[in-house]
């Protein structure tokens, strides 16, 4: 039995795989379940091959040495890392408002190992960051990430590179991770902010009561309270969310 590939295929796979590995292994997507890097890697060289295949990838220019292959090799994973940031301060805003309800809640002085980054984070972080990647596949967001994976072939060829990297774009998602942050744990911290007003009150009436040790419990029963009650109405605000990360890829491969 032989087995015969072309060289351009296989020069095709090889940068098609440095951008969506990009976008992939720099993102909560995959990382999130904990994965052996074998699998990803395969997963990667698996899912470059069926898009150059069935799309017909081929690079606008064929690189005539390893010079020419590192350099659009360098071109392809800018490219990745770009789309990625997309991905990437979408389920940030997770972490972020995860951490600023930790800070107030009082569990800002115990962290948990988040399985993407491998890091010390919040511990609310970690558990609206799981949710959030469970929802994401929950409304087919991977069945729109590798149409957008194609699609930005399709916009940007292989070897060729974005012409400039928008800088008020990128800005602007920035930005939009933090008022998503906000938004996903204003409830709570509304909450939060009434029961230290109460709080405050009580201290100055009864100074006899230890608020310090009133204030723990109450705080995070409330935090989590109306964490779980405000769940069931974030949901059109995780598809604004994940819209984004497309109307990013839009504005940034046009």
């Amino acid at each position: 039995m032989q087995f015969t590939a072309d060289i351009q295929w296989l020069v095709s796979v090889l940068l098609a795989a440095v951008r969506i590995g990009a976008v992939f292994l720099f993102t909560p997507i995959l990382a999130v379940t904990q994965a052996p890097i074998r699998f990803r890697v395969f997963f990667v060289l698996g899912l470059a091959a069926l898009l150059v295949s069935s799309l017909s990838i081929t690079p606008i220019k064929t690189p005539l040495s390893l010079y020419q292959l590192v350099q659009f090799s360098f071109y392809e994973l800018v490219t990745g890392m770009a789309m990625a940031f997309g991905l990437l301060t979408a389920f940030a805003a997770f972490l972020l408002g995860g951490r600023i309800l930790d800070f107030q809640m009082g569990f800002g002085v115990a962290n948990l190992i988040d399985p993407a980054t491998n890091t010390q984070t919040a511990m609310m972080g970690v558990v609206l960051n799981l949710i959030a990647v469970m929802a994401f596949f929950m409304v087919d967001g991977h069945h729109m990430l590798l149409r957008g994976l194609a699609y930005s072939f399709e916009r940007v060829p292989i070897g060729v590179g974005l012409n400039e990297l928008p800088m008020d774009l990128i800005v602007q998602q920035f930005g939009y991770m933090f008022v998503f942050a906000l938004m996903v744990v204003v409830p709570a911290l509304f909450a939060i902010l009434l029961l230290d007003i109460g709080l405050a009150v009580m201290a100055r009436t009864m100074p006899q009561v230890n608020i310090f040790f009133v204030s723990i419990p109450l705080k995070i029963f409330i935090g989590l309270f109306m964490t779980a009650i405000s769940m069931r109405y974030i949901w059109p605000l995780m598809e604004r969310m994940f819209t984004s990360i497309f109307q990013y890829w839009d504005a940034l491969l046009a």
